[in-house]
């Protein structure tokens, strides 16, 4: 069953890179005590992700921020070093906060996993996005179709907050 508004997140353990290398941080971590926008994409440096949903958010990032948003989070079933990379690549270091789910141990306890199996991407996260206070589901929109980000992109979760 997958999570709904006024749900908590449930624990998990991310993976994050670091000028150290790559790190723990919990759910209570990310969310704890703050107001979140959480995005997760089926995969980094995929069409959609890349080009829509990801650079959306780096755009507009000041713009949410500005609507009482403490971090805007993204999340996706590869590893720390790939959502390093990619963070780099689309300029959203400092402005988005990536969150390695590697084995999709999030995605499958929101009830929010994707099986992309039969197209060699094994099990992945559904594209979604979510406004999160103090550990609580305050919004969630979870697209509909593959390959757009309509309802999770930055403007519909911007509108959200405004």
């Amino acid at each position: 069953m997958a999570i709904n508004v006024g749900d908590r997140v449930p624990e998990a353990t991310f993976t994050v890179m670091g000028a150290e290398g790559p790190g723990p941080q919990t759910t209570q971590e990310v969310f704890g005590g703050k107001k979140v926008v959480l995005f997760a994409v089926p995969g980094a440096f995929t069409p959609t992700c890349s080009k829509q949903h990801l650079p959306g958010f780096v755009a507009n990032a000041d713009k949410i921020k500005a609507q009482g948003v403490d971090t805007i989070a993204c999340t996706s079933v590869n590893d720390a070093f790939v959502l390093g990379a990619w963070s780099k690549d689309a300029g959203a270091d400092g402005k988005v906060t990536m969150l390695a789910d590697g084995s999709a141990d999030f995605a499958k306890k929101l009830g929010l996993e994707l099986d992309l199996s039969e197209r060699g991407l094994g099990m992945r996260s559904q594209r979604y996005a979510m406004i999160v206070e103090d550990g609580v589901v305050k919004a969630l929109n979870v697209e509909d179709a593959p390959g757009t980000a309509d309802k999770s992109g930055a403007d519909a979760i911007a509108a959200l907050l405004g």
